[in-house]
């Protein structure tokens, strides 16, 4: 079965959240959910105390050292990287590996397997640069087109679809 990956901009934290919990609620799983969001609020030390973007309001878990929501589990797992030319974002589900490996390629290049072209990816990453949330979805093909009305139900600005390269 090849799997789909389903990419979403929010430029609300409330929408992002919306989004993220009706997935779960449909039966996405977390391994299937990724987010990407700078992290505004790294303060004069470094320490990741919140987001900003999406910030502890998301849900009941503690992460990367500050106060960060876990969506109900989701953003447990999250990482706060540094990326060159773009600073510090926290990424939380499949994409945090992916853009960890990845770092000198920033979030373009951590896309790639994901199966968005690299220059889609740039443009996904000024989006992120410019303060928007990514949310990513990489699941079956049969679960694709409800991943993306659930986006743009919850207020998704750009929404589209790519064969994933993963396995």
């Amino acid at each position: 079965m090849s799997k789909r990956t389903v990419v979403g901009v929010f430029r609300s934290r409330d929408r992002a959240e919306r989004a993220v919990r009706e997935l779960r609620d449909r039966g996405f799983q977390d391994n299937e959910i990724s987010i990407v969001a700078r992290d505004e609020g790294r303060g004069q030390q470094g320490d990741a105390t919140t987001m900003g973007t999406l910030t502890q309001d998301l849900g009941e878990g503690v992460s990367a050292g500050g106060a960060i929501g876990g969506l109900a589990g989701l953003l447990a797992g999250a990482g706060a990287l540094a990326i060159p030319g773009l600073g510090p974002i926290i990424a939380a589900g499949p994409i945090a590996g992916a853009l960890s490996g990845a770092a000198t390629g920033g979030i373009a290049g951590g896309l790639l397997d994901f199966g968005i072209p690299e220059e889609r990816g740039r443009q996904f990453e000024n989006e992120v640069r410019q303060g928007a949330i990514l949310a990513l979805v990489e699941t079956g093909e049969q679960k694709a087109g409800e991943a993306m009305r659930i986006m743009k139900d919850n207020g998704a600005e750009e929404v589209e679809a790519r064969r994933s390269r993963r396995s």
